[in-house]
């Protein structure tokens, strides 16, 4: 199992802005601290507010900031957004051609699993992911 580089970078983005918690933080500064393209943060950026994770700020002195306090932000809320797209097997899509569909239990085996993964980093704020980690603070706190 492999996480994508959107869901990644997503959390990169929610830690920075939880470490620079209201603030109002740049595109620019996110990119560089988490070594993504602009380009790519931004796609990131507008799925994270359209989910109500960021508030953005249009004009010249905007930005980003979180949307919601970071101990109401679960990392299972991020990842489902970002992840539950993706079927995690073949035989988990509607219109599967494997020949075993029907008799093996493999699927459901994989769907407990799966939902153990959520529910453990449900479990999880991103509170917890920057409260108290100084070396954290050092690589994204804003100048």
């Amino acid at each position: 199992m492999r996480l994508t580089t959107r869901t990644n970078l997503a959390m990169r983005t929610l830690m920075f802005c939880a470490v620079n918690e209201n603030t109002i933080v740049r595109k620019h500064a996110v990119a560089l601290a988490c070594g993504a393209s602009e380009n790519h943060l931004a796609q990131v950026i507008n799925l994270l507010a359209r989910s109500g994770f960021l508030k953005t700020i249009r004009g010249r002195s905007g930005g980003l900031m979180l949307a919601r306090p970071p101990d109401q932000i679960s990392v299972g809320q991020v990842f489902r957004v970002f992840e539950s797209v993706l079927p995690f097997t073949d035989c988990a899509e509607a219109n599967s051609d494997c020949p075993l569909t029907g008799a093996c239990r493999l699927q459901c085996v994989l769907a407990t699993a799966v939902e153990a993964f959520y529910t453990r980093l449900d479990s999880v704020s991103l509170q917890e992911l920057v409260q108290d980690n100084k070396p954290l603070r050092n690589l994204l706190q804003v100048a």
